[in-house]
């Protein structure tokens, strides 16, 4: 059938004259069965001629205007989506035929008022088949769109103004007679319809006041007001018992409206509180909803308007404010887990470094107070987490940050997990993105091939190809594809002196990143060589001198950095040894102690146990003694001797001496001259006691006292 070109013959005796009135069915029954059987490309093709195009019109207009049965509806909707297939391909004759002039026609006939006699006394009822209809009409413009020759179709039959009958708060009882559910799912197909067209029509968008519809229509999004959603279509997924689905359309139509760039647009929307009430709406979703996939996007397209508005124009940034930046911090506060959790994470932090970038970079009021926010630690918080995809993305916010003066000192106060610093950070994602491209190094980190230090397994295997100068070579694009540009501008304003909380493999990696530049200098000279030689250029004599003088320098500062980096790795080295010999030093000195002690208590047991020991000790004692006193002797001077006549003790005689003397019970003690005198000693003996009764006479003559 498909080789007999069946489709196209069938479709082109669409409204050939039929007594019986079967012809219709049958032949629309027929294609319907070879769009689920054949290629449905080949059948599309086939039908995208005049002849057939022309016949579907025909019999879609018949059976819109003078069906009325259960039966004709359904035809008549089949006969639609045929047409809505053959519409897909761009090259079938639609405006031709005037097939899109009608259909745009049919679709805006209830929202905008028109004389033409194919509508005229035409009515939708509120049967499922005209429901249908009206969702099929309005999901064909969004065909017909797609062909930029239908704007002046879409312009001239009033869309716009159509589409905006629906962008209000939903009535009671719907419109048509539909029920509340059937109404959302219109209303919701049609504010996605009109997403597609208003960039296309944007003056016309202009005209409908499009900007105060969807604001005020945002603003009820928002409100109390007692609103009960099915969420039954497929476009109102997730919003059911909200008004979100409503929400999140409406910003899809704001979206790409604002991302034309339009001066017009974009002041208006300005002029009319579209940033602060777009704030309003992100604070709103983050303390009234939870985290699901809907209410991301909602935020996420939030972010992106508020970019694009604020991109460029210090007076909007002004107007993103304080509020912006205390509304924008927590989106960047995600945690690792929520990665790939499917909700749509990544592309919300994506949205928010987007905005951090575009509402509050250049502007220094809302730097400063990001930085007093600690929004600063924030960033380099996620830069901690190792994430790929936006790592390249924050450090490029860090670099335009170093721009602000207190920028750099907020970085190296920051410390990560296990006191890591910001310069410890850096370096390791160098160390990482060169291990990634398979640039090589040795065990400790230095440099093999002096020539191309920073070359990769990558780059090494592309062959140089002979390029105009305005196009980028491979070493060139490289700065772009990687991370370590911006590494080495980052460190370039840290500054590569006393940087804290490096180790000696951290100072080996540093030395690399110091010669970046001059590393990728001589890239660029090693291409211009390999071109020429590609071309078979031979240079005249001094630029062929000058090239090699300059290859030869290049090469020395590779040679140079690895004998700076081996100078380090032996420093590192010696004063590892110095700290371990001072280390077993310590031990040493410890162990000695405990000899000396072990040693002096041997000595005491030899002399308490064994009296020639002793004696031997005495002797020793004395001799030293004798050797202490000066060998002049003054006839004048008194010589004590050092012996204790009748000394029992087998030890040296302390410093402490113990006094026995007259008890202190019977003269009274230290204070006998205060007031504790006055107490009486029990004849028990004993502490002691306070007696009641004690009179002093003469306060003056302490010994005249009466006891009782």
């Amino acid at each position: 059938m498909m080789k007999a070109q069946a489709p196209r013959i069938l479709c082109s005796h669409l409204n050939d004259v039929d007594p019986s009135g079967q012809l219709l069915f049958r032949s629309s029954e027929i294609l319907w069965n070879l769009l689920e059987k054949t290629s449905k490309e080949q059948i599309i093709e086939q039908l995208s001629n005049l002849e057939c195009v022309h016949a579907l019109k025909e019999a879609f207009t018949n059976l819109l205007i003078h069906g009325f049965r259960h039966y004709d509806r359904q035809l008549r909707n089949d006969i639609l989506v045929i047409a809505t297939l053959v519409a897909q391909n761009p090259g079938a004759p639609m405006i031709e035929t005037g097939f899109s002039k009608q259909l745009i026609l049919f679709a805006t006939f209830d929202e905008v008022k028109s004389h033409s006699p194919l509508v005229k006394g035409l009515k939708l009822t509120s049967c499922y088949e005209d429901f249908e209809l009206k969702k099929l009409l309005l999901n064909m413009l969004t065909v017909l769109a797609k062909d930029l020759c239908s704007v002046q179709l879409l312009h001239e039959g009033k869309v716009i103004l159509a589409l905006f009958n629906y962008l209000k708060p939903n009535e009671k009882g719907g419109a048509l007679g539909m029920s509340a559910a059937q109404y959302e799912e219109l209303q919701l197909l049609a504010i996605a319809t009109l997403a597609t067209m208003a960039p296309l029509l944007i003056e016309d968008y202009m005209l409908c006041q499009g900007n105060t519809r969807l604001l005020l229509f945002l603003e009820w999004c928002v409100s109390n007001d007692p609103f009960f959603t099915q969420g039954n279509s497929f476009h109102g997924t997730g919003g059911r018992g909200t008004k979100l689905a409503q929400m999140r359309f409406s910003l899809k139509v704001l979206n790409p409206v604002v991302s034309l760039s339009d001066d017009a647009v974009n002041v208006d929307l300005c002029d009319q509180g579209a940033i602060h009430q777009l704030l309003g709406i992100l604070k709103f979703t983050t303390t009234n909803y939870k985290d699901s996939a809907l209410v991301m996007e909602i935020q996420s397209d939030i972010l992106l308007i508020l970019s694009t508005l604020c991109e460029s124009n210090i007076h909007r940034k002004e107007l993103f404010g304080w509020e912006g930046v205390d509304t924008l911090i927590p989106f960047m506060k995600i945690d690792d887990k929520n990665f790939y959790s499917g909700l749509g994470h990544n592309r919300l932090l994506f949205c928010a470094l987007d905005c951090l970038w575009c509402c509050v970079m250049s502007c220094t009021i809302l730097e400063d107070y990001f930085l007093e926010k600690e929004g600063l630690f924030t960033l380099l918080d996620l830069l901690l987490l190792n994430q790929k995809n936006v790592c390249n993305l924050i450090l490029g916010i860090l670099v335009e940050f170093c721009d602000n003066p207190k920028t750099v000192s907020h970085i190296n106060v920051w410390r990560g997990k296990k006191d890591q610093t910001a310069a410890n950070l850096l370096i390791n994602l160098w160390r990482q993105e060169e291990e990634e491209m398979g640039v090589k190094h040795d065990k400790a980190g230095r440099i093999v091939d002096t020539k191309k230090p920073l070359v990769g397994q990558f780059q090494k295997t592309q062959e140089v190809i002979p390029m105009p100068a305005s196009c980028p070579t491979i070493a060139v694009m490289d700065v772009a594809e990687n991370m370590r540009a911006k590494i080495y501008c980052l460190i370039c304003k840290l500054g590569f002196e006393n940087l804290p909380g490096l180790c000696a493999r951290d100072f080996v990696t540093l030395a690399i990143i110091r010669r970046y530049l001059d590393f990728k200098v001589g890239e660029i000279w090693d291409e211009v060589c390999a071109e020429l030689k590609k071309e078979k250029f031979r240079p005249v004599t001094p630029d062929q001198e000058a090239l090699q003088l300059i290859t030869e320098a290049l090469e020395n500062v590779g040679k140079i950095v690895v004998s700076l980096q081996t100078e380090m790795l032996e420093s590192q080295q010696f004063q590892e040894l110095q700290e371990e010999e001072k280390c077993y030093g310590k031990i040493h000195s410890l162990h000695k102690q405990k000899e000396i002690v072990n040693k002096s208590w041997e000595n005491f047991l030899a002399r308490t146990s064994n009296y020639e020991a002793l004696k031997k000790a005495k002797r020793l004692r004395e001799k030293s003694i004798e050797n202490s006193r000066p060998k002049i002797k003054h006839y004048s001077a008194t010589f004590h001797p050092t012996d204790i006549k009748g000394l029992n003790t087998t030890v040296a005689s302390g410093r402490l001496v113990t006094v026995e003397s007259t008890p202190s019970e019977l003269i009274g003690g230290p204070l006998a001259d205060t007031d504790l005198a006055l107490k009486k000693l029990p004849i028990r003996g004993g502490a002691l006691k306070k007696f009641e009764g004690v009179k002093v006479i003469d306060s003056f003559k302490k010994s005249s006292v009466t006891v009782k």
